[in-house]
């Protein structure tokens, strides 16, 4: 579906079902270089389970006009107008690696427009490697590996897709081939520049989960179990073996993490 915001066209995809009036919104935020084909498996479910769904393109990515938007903070301001835009007052967030950081810095800021806040791959910081950075700079293939490689966990770089014949390496690098030059390198920029997990998390009211990879190489379960101590309530769910793209490692587990966090709105 499309929307209109701040003056230009915002795709998301809709679960393959028509939004219905009164059912309760869940937006799903993808990490840097990806677009909403990440939460496929999710977002339907949750479409067909009695929500209405938005996984987003942030902009610039997917089929969403407009430049990347380079900050955190600006990114959760405009995540709480799309909550606005899609004629809802209040939803349930739910953010992968970047989208992540959006996600909580959208609760911090606009807590009245957030019902639930899920994080998976989370961290309160999120340093990007010098040689990747200036990889993405240079818009080189090199950006690309590196995030495929860092980003998905042992099994799945040798195979490991759940749906035979499907080479999770190669399709987590045809996504990011498809992405606009510099988009890259924006989001990350963005995540290595921001500094204000801690305080963002210590002005979240409203329940929360983090799903974390227990060998996620981007954002260390360490420093995701940091980042839920920082939250009141906050619970975590550990996924044994699992690297940092969680929703295109193991999708079922993910989904039903995701169901458990939901619940608790």
């Amino acid at each position: 579906m499309r929307l209109e915001l701040d003056s230009l066209n915002v795709f998301a995809g809709a679960g393959g079902a028509a939004h219905v009036a009164g059912r309760p919104l869940v937006v799903f935020l993808h990490g840097a270089g990806m677009d909403h084909s990440v939460w496929a498996l999710q977002s339907r479910w949750f479409a067909h389970h009695g929500y209405n769904v938005l996984a987003v393109d942030l902009p610039g990515h997917g089929g969403s006009d407009g430049p990347a938007l380079i900050g955190i903070a600006e990114l959760a301001d405009w995540t709480a107008r799309l909550i606005r835009a899609a004629g809802s007052e209040r939803a349930a967030l739910v953010g992968h690696s970047m989208g992540a950081l959006i996600a909580l810095e959208t609760a911090a800021r606009h807590p009245e427009a957030v019902a639930n806040l899920t994080m998976i791959g989370a961290a309160g910081k999120m340093p990007v490697h010098p040689d990747l950075l200036a990889a993405a700079k240079a818009n080189a293939h090199e950006a690309i590996d590196m995030v495929s490689l860092w980003g998905l966990g042992a099994p799945a770089i040798q195979g490991g897709n759940t749906a035979p014949g499907l080479w999770m390496l190669g399709g987590s690098e045809r996504l990011l081939e498809k992405t606009k030059p510099g988009v890259l390198h924006a989001d990350l920029f963005a995540c290595n520049a921001y500094q204000g997990g801690n305080e963002a998390a210590a002005k979240v009211t409203c329940p929360t989960t983090l799903i974390l990879g227990e060998r996620d190489q981007m954002s260390p379960l360490k420093a995701g179990r940091a980042l839920a101590a920082a939250i009141a309530g906050a619970e975590t769910i550990v996924l044994p073996g699992a690297g940092h793209m969680l929703m295109i490692e193991r999708p079922d587990e993910t989904l039903a993490a995701l169901r458990a966090a939901l619940a608790r709105a």
